[in-house]
């Protein structure tokens, strides 16, 4: 059996240099149908294609390949501007990062994937890790994972396997076709409704070995990138889809604030406990961002030396992210109180941001778990399996 990827699609047009008026005009279509990415539970290919476009995926493909890998903060700052306008939007695209874990794949391998371009969607449910079968040309996997945020947008897909030769650590994940795997759309929630995170089945593929990495495991390219912890970067471009929901709702309530009352009482703006609240969260929301930005920038400057960063940065970078979704989360929730009664209607933007801003401390990167990890490191013990 072959495993050639012909069916990777390229961009809708080529990207020389991915510019402001693209990304403005990305921003505008997302605006437009966000309703839609709700109502169908997933982002449409055709946005997907626009996501290409605007640069989300060669962002973090490797240059010998043809992708034009941005510094983590420029990459971080896109996907927060994409959920300012839409949570989902920015969840699926965030996974543009993920072609930094494809990385350790070998370089023949990912020739192979980037031989039509480098604007190569990938999405994979990794869990529950199943035991995969060593056969001839590699190993056959069969099961089902759930969470493949982005699934049905995706040029590839992966699965968590583990084999024989695996002794715990990280897990494994093997890269398929489309057609090798069968999407199973069950994804029903209240938050993150269009992010598409439905589950993932395989019956009996065997996957060669050169199709299967460890995720953050050596990369096999030589760039800066793919220096930057990889397992702290994944959990920064979910946290930071909160800082653009966050920004929105406090937006939208500062605006709000001149509006008159339903009961004819005084504007919002007009009193002290709106003030109040409003300046608590603007406070709240400015300094974690700081904190998360700052802590990037200095990871990269250490890379960008040549150097190796510490598991004291690379713990900072998951703290950093595990604050941002939790106080993106309680900035959200001030912005929804202080929106009153309105925020209650079917269909309210308000309402809509709690439900998405309240899903992303949920994931497993951001848990509160997160602060223990980053307590361990910080006093000299050793933190939990998997923390760094």
């Amino acid at each position: 059996m072959t495993h050639t990827l012909d069916n990777v699609r390229p961009s809708a047009a080529p990207v020389e240099k991915p510019n402001e008026e693209i990304f403005d005009n990305l921003l505008e279509l997302v605006a437009q149908r966000r309703d839609e990415f709700d109502e169908k539970r997933h982002v449409p290919r055709d946005v997907i294609s626009e996501f290409k476009r605007a640069g989300i995926y060669r962002a973090s493909a490797p240059r010998r390949f043809g992708g034009e890998p941005l510094p983590p903060a420029r990459f971080l700052r896109l996907i927060e501007r994409i959920s300012a306008v839409d949570a989902s939007a920015g969840w699926v695209a965030s996974f543009g990062s993920s072609l930094v874990y494809l990385a350790a794949l070998p370089l023949d391998t990912q020739a192979e994937l980037y031989a039509n371009g480098p604007d190569v969607a990938f999405a994979g449910g990794l869990f529950p890790v199943q035991q995969a079968e060593s056969v001839a040309g590699g190993h056959k996997i069969s099961g089902c994972w759930k969470f493949a945020s982005g699934c049905l947008g995706a040029d590839v897909l992966g699965v968590g396997i583990k084999t024989g030769e695996d002794r715990g650590g990280p897990p494994r994940t093997a890269v398929l076709r489309r057609d090798q795997v069968r999407i199973v759309e069950n994804w029903n929630v209240i938050g993150m409704r269009g992010t598409g995170s439905h589950d993932l089945a395989v019956d009996g593929v065997v996957v060669p070995e050169e199709w299967t990495f460890v995720r953050g495991g050596t990369p096999t390219v030589d760039e800066p990138l793919y220096r930057y912890p990889a397992v702290p970067y994944a959990a920064q471009v979910l946290a930071v889809v909160g800082l653009g929901v966050a920004r929105a709702a406090l937006d939208q309530v500062i605006a709000e604030g001149g509006r008159a009352s339903y009961t004819g009482g005084p504007m919002a703006a007009d009193r002290a406990s709106y003030r109040i609240s409003a300046g608590q969260a603007e406070a709240q929301l400015r300094s974690v961002r700081a904190f998360f930005y700052d802590t990037t920038e200095e990871v990269w400057q250490t890379v960008e030396r040549g150097d190796i960063p510490t598991p004291q940065q690379a713990s900072l970078l998951r703290l950093a992210s595990a604050h941002v979704a939790k106080t993106s989360f309680e900035v959200v929730r001030s912005a929804y109180q202080l929106a009153g009664i309105r925020a209650i209607a079917d269909g309210s933007t308000m309402q809509r941001y709690l439900r998405d801003a309240s899903v992303v401390p949920q994931h497993a990167f951001l848990q509160e778990g997160m602060y223990d990890g980053a307590g361990a490191v910080l006093m000299g013990a050793q933190p939990f399996p998997g923390y760094l």
